[in-house]
């Protein structure tokens, strides 16, 4: 009993163990040797044998558990990490607000027939304008805020040049979607350096505006809810002709004017148009032939509108408080 008390370690501790409990133990041999004696030493040996062991095995486990619980205590002061606990499990995440609202376009649009292209971000003067009925001196480059690899060598500003490449690659009947990352010298609360479009081009035989003006009123419906309306207003587009912007009855006052509308009703969602002739002559289509219609849209500007977001950065600021809410 001394000698288990007097253990001071898990290992000295083991040793008291062994020299008394142990198989090749004193106590041990004795109890062996109860076979062996007179009967009337047997009930005397045997009790009291037991009685001691028990009484050592004891105090051997209570010793034991103060010791061990001693070392842990003294581990946790000494190290940093206690590699004995249980790890630490990291919550799951999920997709981007801006990566749902992408595909829930491409959900959309596939549901009508389209096909999803892609393109690459690195692009050439001629396919970012030129091709796009946009040359050198014309007046609507001064509205991009370009950036320039080299003088013919760009970022591409919007996913419109996907759109010349894929006519160059295939014949009428053409229905796609084009999503990407497009980029221009832009930066406050509505424009952001680096930005997400879903562009749109249909050729076909006899395609006409009320083609157009349906296909985006079904997108309204399908994204923003089947109550909402869309009104097309004249604009200007390069490389359509006529060129519309595209509003939706606001999802806040349904039409009644509210703040989030600026007090009209409607929230611009896309800009839209038919094919421009000259744009089919770049890639070898007849306009007398084919029509077809295009638009473009981004993909912020749609998670902006269906969600109250009202900061675009608040996208790329990575803030898991925000990041969470979708």
């Amino acid at each position: 009993m001394a000698a288990l008390e007097a253990a001071d370690n898990l290992d000295s501790l083991e040793d008291a163990r062994v020299r008394f409990l142990g198989r090749k133990a004193d106590l041990a041999a004795l109890l062996r040797s109860i076979a062996e004696l007179p009967p009337e030493e047997k009930k005397v040996v045997g009790r009291f044998g037991n009685l001691i062991k028990k009484e050592l095995e004891a105090l051997h486990a209570q010793r034991h558990s103060a010791l061990e619980e001693s070392e842990l205590v003294h581990g946790l002061e000494k190290e940093r990490i206690d590699i004995t606990l249980p790890g630490r499990g990291l919550p799951l995440g999920h997709l981007h607000l801006i990566t749902q609202t992408q595909r829930e376009i491409e959900d959309i649009f596939g549901g009508l027939g389209y096909e999803v292209v892609e393109g690459p971000e690195v692009e050439t003067d001629f396919y970012n304008f030129t091709a796009l009925n946009t040359p050198e001196d014309h007046p609507a480059r001064s509205l991009h805020d370009t950036f320039f690899v080299t003088k013919d060598v760009l970022l591409r500003t919007h996913t419109s040049p996907v759109q010349v490449r894929t006519m160059e690659k295939q014949r009428p009947p053409v229905y796609v979607i084009v999503p990407g990352k497009s980029y221009r010298r832009d930066s406050d609360a509505t424009h952001t350096p680096m930005f997400h479009q879903v562009e749109g081009l249909v050729v076909d035989h006899g395609i006409t505006l009320a083609d157009l003006k349906g296909t985006l009123e079904q997108f309204a419906k399908a994204m923003f809810g089947e109550v909402r309306r869309i009104r097309l207003r004249p604009h200007f587009f390069p490389f359509t002709e006529p060129s519309v912007e595209v509003d939706v009855s606001c999802m806040i006052c349904d039409g009644a004017g509210c703040r989030l509308c600026k007090r009209s009703g409607w929230l611009e969602i896309l800009g839209a148009g038919m094919v421009d002739p000259n744009v089919f002559e770049f890639v070898g289509y007849d306009p007398e032939e084919y029509t077809g219609f295009a638009f473009g849209m981004g993909i912020e500007r749609i998670a902006m509108l269906k969600h109250g977001i009202v900061d675009l950065r608040l996208f790329y600021e990575n803030d898991l408080r925000f990041v969470r809410q979708f």
